[in-house]
């Protein structure tokens, strides 16, 4: 016994429990007695022994851990596996809008410089966007007119450095963490006497690089700036002894400025202080440097693809990679189905295309500006035969109506204040398990999850609806509105008196304001449209408005003009939101659609438990003959009604 207590047990990293290792093997000796008071001077020499260990056991687990990039913590370990994969972190971006500007003058061209800055504000705090490109333009008659300049939120910074190639150290760094790299442009001139500059471009592969190609190459540093470097000669162009580099790019807020549409001009462009500035897309894009779990994530994925886009899975990392404001990317071969924006997505396949549907960071559709740069940018990494193409998502909203039964006896709390812990409940539900492409609403978790928000609920009763939003044109078109799933209509003419599974707020026809209608459905397919009387009454003012598929789950309508919307949730709107009862209570998105709870609409209500509390319902007999028990069923019948 005493030769096992002289040996330590050595897998226990934590404090007490070396200590407590120590103590047993002092056990075994009889020099030292006073080890287990924690008085003595020998206790103070265990709590140093078992600090040192514990010091040296964690460093020894963080150097194993940094050794691997799926197991690393620090930033700077993580930076270094991605490179050895050939991977570039993203930099913070910067908020960037596009912008026509237009000068009042004759003169026949004028230039407009990098660095050009313009103002706007956002919730009375000022913020500076600046141009990153000379920009020429010639004039139209009494103006010169500058056409989408795109523009960047944050200051302009030019750094130079002079070479010394004796100096070992030297390194060309982006002064500042919030640099924008994709802003950034390299210039290098040859000596402080010759003014004369080479822009360089940024290598991307290596295979076509020559002694000669003028290239520089980014990496992010140790110390979370990023460093630009050149060739040595043989890959690529070298640099010598009195080269002056020139750094220029922005230094940005990050996302302060996401959302900014109205931009004020400097006093003067190239002389010129008549200036009138219009805004062709509001700021977007804006973001944090990318975060250790995204390069952990894509590091391994960048480097699968091999710089080329074939897979759906290629296409998704470098869609993140591309487009900074990507928070979940949808992706699926044209020959899966196609899409049309009209009608959604279809089963009809279309070959030669893929398309790409971006959930963004700032929660906005890409402008029709940013599709189209996503789409340039994909043209290196591409097969040639295959066309991207960028859509939105479509966004199904999932309305619950929650109601609950608890135990009165069981809890300190009032209904209401359980039907807010059950309300916030449902939030986390809709933060954590739905609001990205491909994640399922399931209705028997968040049963169970209502439930289980306290100890004294003892069921409930979610029924679940799904609405979508249609905006109307100024002129008679049709809708499409295509929910992925099916509609509940257990038979033909499935509660056609009360208005069917449709459901939809108002809207007026044919720039008449006098009558608003509603849209619902017969239960045999058939979409109507109509007003409400005194007393709610359904007045028809059309019967076939248009198709209800109840297995496909798709609601088209006829050619109608609707002139005007109402207020939709209480503040005015300019969309219609149609609502449809749903056949399972389980609703998978498809390909871009997002589902999302409504947490304005859910409505949630609770009733104490009777049985649970005196009984009710139960017939109790003397023990040892039979009880009867009394269960009513509530009708469970869907029901359609307008908002």
């Amino acid at each position: 016994m005493a030769t096992n207590e002289r040996k330590l047990r050595v897998t226990e990293l934590d404090f007490d429990s070396i200590k407590d290792n120590l103590k047993t093997y002092l056990k075994a000796q009889n020099e030292f007695k006073d080890y287990d008071f924690e008085g003595s001077g020998m206790n103070i020499l265990l709590d140093t022994l078992a600090y040192n260990t514990h010091y040296l056991g964690f460093n020894a687990n963080m150097l194993a851990n940094e050794m691997f990039l799926d197991s690393a913590s620090l930033r700077s370990s993580v930076v270094s596996h991605a490179k050895t994969l050939g991977y570039e972190t993203t930099s913070a971006r910067a908020s960037n809008a596009t912008i026509n500007v237009s000068l009042s003058t004759d003169a026949t061209t004028k230039t407009m410089p990098a660095g050009t800055a313009f103002t706007t504000s956002i919730d009375g705090t000022d913020y500076q966007f600046v141009t990153i490109a000379d920009v020429t333009a010639s004039n139209t008659g009494s103006s010169v007119p500058f056409d989408s300049v795109k523009i960047y939120e944050g200051s302009y910074i030019t750094t130079r450095y002079t070479v010394d190639t004796s100096d070992v150290d030297q390194r060309f760094l982006l002064s500042d963490a919030n640099s924008d790299a994709s802003t950034l442009v390299v210039k290098v001139q040859t000596s402080s006497s010759d003014t004369s500059t080479t822009t360089y471009t940024k290598a991307t592969d290596i295979t076509q690089l020559t002694s000669s190609s003028t290239v520089y190459y980014l990496q992010e540093t140790d110390s979370g700036l990023y460093e630009v470097y050149f060739g040595d000669g043989i890959v690529s162009k070298s640099l010598s002894d009195g080269n002056i580099i020139v750094l220029q790019y922005v230094v940005t807020n990050k996302t302060l400025a996401n959302g900014a549409n109205s931009f004020s001009s400097p006093a003067s462009i190239d002389s010129v202080s008549i200036i009138t500035v219009t805004t062709v897309s509001s700021a977007t894009g804006g973001s944090e440097a990318e975060s250790i779990d995204s390069i952990k994530l894509q590091a391994p994925l960048d480097y699968a693809a091999q710089g080329r886009c074939v897979t759906v899975d290629d296409y998704k990392t470098y869609t993140k990679k591309l487009f900074a404001n990507t928070q979940a990317v949808s992706v699926w071969g044209g020959e899966d189905g196609s899409y049309d924006t009209s009608t959604g997505v279809s089963s009809n396949p279309e070959y030669g295309k893929v398309f790409i549907s971006i959930k963004s960071t700032t929660g906005q559709n890409l402008t029709t500006v940013q599709k189209s740069n996503l789409v340039t940018a994909f043209a290196p990494f591409k097969v040639a035969s295959i066309t991207p193409v960028v859509v939105d998502p479509s966004i199904t909203y999932l309305i619950l109506n929650v109601s609950f039964s608890y135990d009165s006896t069981a809890t300190t709390s009032t209904k209401d204040e359980l039907a807010s812990l059950i309300s916030t409940t449902i939030s986390n539900y809709n933060s954590t398990d739905l609001q990205e492409f491909n994640s399922s609403f399931r209705h028997s978790k968040l049963l169970g999850l209502i439930d289980n928000t306290d100890t004294a609920i003892l069921n409930n009763t979610t029924t679940v609806t799904m609405s979508k939003f249609f905006t109307p044109v100024s002129e008679t078109s049709s809708y499409n509105i295509n929910f992925n799933n099916a509609f509940f209509n257990p038979h033909s003419g499935h509660n056609a008196a009360a208005g069917g599974v449709v459901a939809s707020t108002g809207f007026y026809l044919d720039n008449s304001t006098e009558t608003e209608y509603f849209f619902d459905d017969d239960g045999s397919g058939n979409l109507r449209i109509y007003s409400l009387s005194t007393g709610q009454v359904r007045t028809y003012l059309n019967s076939s408005a248009g198709t209800v598929d109840y297995v496909d789950g798709t609601i088209s309508t006829t050619s109608l003009l609707i002139s005007a919307v109402s207020n939709v949730d209480g503040a005015s709107s300019t969309q219609i939101r149609i609502t449809v009862i749903p056949k399972s209570n389980d609703v998978i998105p498809v390909r871009n659609q997002i589902l999302e709870i409504d947490l304005v609409n859910t409505t949630t209500g609770g009733n104490v438990d009777a049985q649970a509390t005196t009984g009710v319902g139960y017939t109790v007999t003397s023990s040892g003959t039979t009880q009867t028990t009394t269960v009513t069923t509530p009708s469970s019948t869907p029901t359609s009604s307008a908002y």
